[in-house]
C-alpha cells in the first residue's frame, strides 16, 4: 500500500487478543529494521512486544546504538524526542499515539521559564548564579534552554550527581518541572529546605520576593507527577502495622512526607532491582505507577515476596495509557508498508542545544 497510510479507525474496533498475532506477524516481518521501546510503565499488553524495556533515557540510548531503520516508542512524547535527538540520522523515531504526553513535563514551557529567566534577572544575573536543570521529563526546547544557558539534564538515578555538579559551578539552581525530585534529591543532600523555594510560573517574580530569591539555593518549579502524588504516608502507616517486617520504597517524585517516612527511595530500575535483590519472603509497599507494581507482583510471586501498591486507590499514567495494541498495529503496519505516522521529529537548531545539555549529563 504505497498511496496513502492506513487510518486508524480500520483498527480501532479491534480486540487486543486480535492484534497480538498481527504486531508478531509484522515485527517478524522486518526483522531488524524494526525497534520496539517498552517503558516501565507501559500497558502489559503492549509491553509484552517490546524488544528493549526500561526507562525513558535508557531505551534512546540503547535504541539509537542499533542498526534498526524504525524506533516505535511504546512510551509518551518527551521519551520520543529524546530517542530522536540521540538516534542516528538513518533513524526514524515513531511514537503510535501523538496524544501520549506527560502532564507534568507539561507544566513547564519555554515561554514560562523564559519568563522565569528574565524576572530572575531583575534580582540577581541568572546566567552567572543560577545552573538550570530540567527533568528528563521535560519538552525538547527546555532541554536546548539548559544547553544554551550553561546547563544540565537529570534523570531520577543520578539528580544527586547532577545536583552536585550545578552547585560546584553556580551558586543556585533553577530544578524544573518536578518540584518534588529536586526537593527530596536536595534535602539527602544535606540543603535545608529552608534554603528551596517553590516557583509558581502563575504568579509575577514565581510569587517569591526579591530577599527570597537571594536567600534560596534551590528554586523549584511548581510542577508535579499525578501518578506519585496519590501516595500519603498514612498509606505507610497502615502497611507497617499489618507488616511490621515490611518495607517501603518509594519514587522520588512522590511527596517529600511519603520519602521521609520511606525505607528505601530511587527510580524505577533502582526499584525493581532492590525488590530483586531483597529475601525471599519479603514484603514491599511500592509507591510508583500501577503496571509496573502489578508486573512486579507477578514476577517475585514464585519467591513468596509480597507486593503491594501503595494507594488504595487505582493509580496508573493514563497518557502512557494512550497507547495500546490497537495503535502500536496501526504504527507497524503503516511501517511495513513504508508509509511511517507520528514520527517525531525535533528540529536540528533545538536538537543541537539539547544535546549540548544531555551530553553534559553524560559526562557527569
Amino acid at each position: 500500500m504505497s498511496q496513502s497510510a492506513f487510518a486508524i479507525e480500520q483498527f480501532s474496533d479491534l480486540e487486543s487478543s486480535s492484534c497480538e498475532e498481527k504486531i508478531r506477524q509484522i515485527k517478524h516481518a522486518m526483522g531488524n529494521r524494526l525497534v520496539v521501546l517498552g517503558h516501565h510503565y507501559q500497558r502489559d499488553e503492549v509491553f509484552q512486544h517490546a524488544d528493549i524495556t526500561g526507562d525513558s533515557l535508557k531505551l534512546s540510548r540503547l535504541a539509537s546504538a542499533t542498526d534498526a531503520e524504525y524506533i516505535v516508542f511504546c512510551g509518551v512524547h518527551f521519551m520520543a524526542e529524546v530517542a530522536d535527538i540521540l538516534s542516528s540520522p538513518g533513524q526514524t523515531v515513531i511514537l503510535p499515539d501523538m496524544a501520549a504526553g506527560c502532564a507534568m513535563a507539561d507544566m513547564a514551557n519555554l515561554v514560562n521559564v523564559e519568563r522565569c529567566w528574565k524576572e530572575l534577572g531583575q534580582v540577581l544575573n541568572p546566567d552567572e548564579r543560577v545552573t538550570p536543570v530540567t527533568y528528563i521529563n521535560s519538552a525538547a526546547d527546555l532541554k536546548a534552554f539548559c544547553g544554551r544557558h550553561g546547563g544540565i539534564v537529570c534523570t531520577s538515578t543520578n539528580a544527586r550527581d547532577i545536583l552536585q555538579w550545578s552547585f560546584d559551578r553556580r551558586e543556585k539552581v533553577l530544578f524544573f518541572p518536578d518540584q518534588h525530585l529536586g526537593r527530596n534529591t536536595a534535602y539527602r543532600m544535606g540543603i535545608p529546605l529552608e534554603q528551596m523555594v517553590v516557583w509558581d510560573f502563575n504568579l509575577p517574580m514565581g510569587g517569591l520576593t526579591p530577599q527570597q530569591i537571594k536567600d534560596a539555593r534551590l528554586i523549584l518549579w511548581k510542577g508535579h507527577c499525578s501518578v506519585h502524588q496519590m501516595f500519603k504516608p498514612e498509606q505507610a502507616d497502615r502497611f507497617r502495622e499489618k507488616y511490621p517486617n515490611g518495607k517501603v520504597i518509594a519514587h522520588p517524585e512522590c511527596s517529600f512526607e511519603v520519602c521521609q517516612t520511606a525505607d528505601e527511595v530511587g527510580s524505577t530500575e533502582y526499584i525493581i532491582e532492590t525488590i530483586r535483590r531483597s529475601p525471599r519472603g519479603s514484603q514491599w509497599l511500592v509507591g510508583t505507577e500501577l503496571n509496573l507494581v502489578n508486573r512486579l507482583r507477578e514476577q517475585f510471586k514464585e519467591e513468596g515476596k509480597e507486593i503491594f501498591f501503595m494507594s488504595p486507590m487505582i493509580c496508573m499514567c493514563s497518557t502512557m495509557f494512550r497507547i495500546d495494541p490497537q495503535h502500536l498495529l496501526w504504527a507497524l503496519e503503516n511501517l511495513l508498508h513504508d508509509h511511517p505516522v507520528n514520527r517525531i521529529r525535533v528540529p536540528e537548531g533545538i536538537a543541537s542545544e539539547a544535546r549540548l545539555s544531555l551530553e553534559r549529563m553524560f559526562s557527569v
